[in-house]
Parts: structure tokens; sequence; C-alpha cells
């Protein structure tokens, strides 16, 4: 099983950072939350903040840790670890994705996820809702 984290990047005015894949990664312009695979002796945290750096050039703060999503696809399994974050310094610039968009909660479900994430925008609109 991989070990992956991604930033659930929030906004003051409660919008949410996606980003579309590029047409050369695995699941071409599938949109996700960004981050990546965990490195040995790197934490889930310490991972995703040098995955921010490395894809959007942009540092973060962790705000919380949300519940952890397996799933199989063919020929390997990931864990998918979230975390709500926000942005504490830089510009966006893409590194690795197609696009990135700022979108309001109501209309990540409709959007064409990597199905690994489906039950993290899930998870996540039930947790701010219950907030």
């Amino acid at each position: 099983m991989i070990e992956v984290t991604c930033a659930i990047i929030v906004a003051e005015d409660g919008k949410v950072l996606v980003a579309q894949r590029s047409e050369s990664m695995s699941h071409p312009l599938k949109m996700e939350f960004p981050g990546g695979k965990i490195e040995s002796a790197e934490t889930a945290e310490q991972c995703l903040i040098r995955e921010i750096k490395e894809e959007l050039d942009v540092d973060i703060q962790i705000l919380s840790e949300l519940n952890s999503n397996q799933h199989a696809y063919p020929g390997f399994s990931v864990n998918l670890i979230p975390f709500v974050c926000r942005i504490t310094g830089g510009e966006i610039v893409l590194k690795e994705h197609a696009a990135y968009a700022w979108l309001d909660n109501s209309e990540l479900p409709d959007l064409d996820w990597v199905a690994a994430d489906v039950p993290v925008v899930m998870n996540y609109l039930n947790h701010i809702d219950t907030l």
C-alpha cells in the first residue's frame, strides 16, 4: 500500500483549491487535491509541506487532519491521508498540474475526481457541515 498525502487548501473566503492532473500524469486531466507520496523517514505532515512546495511553489500551514481513505487501483493501492490547510506564503506556480481553480464547496461534488479523492471530498464536506 502506497502512503499518499493530499492538501485541502482553503482560502479565507472559504473557497477550496482543486488541481487538474496533466495529460502526462496517471489519471490524466482528472481533478485532485494536490499532494504526493510519503518518503521513508518522513511524516505525513512533512511530506505534504514538501509536496505542495514542489508542485505549487507555496508554503502551507496544516490546520487539521481528516480520516484517510484506502483505494485499490488496478495493480496498486493507496492510503490517502488528507489535511485541511491554508497558504501562508508564495504565489501558486503550477509545476506538474494542467490547471487549478478556487471553488465553492457546492461545486466540489460535480468535478471529475481521481477515484481515491471522491470519499475525501465527501468526508470534507461532511466535516465542514459539523463546524
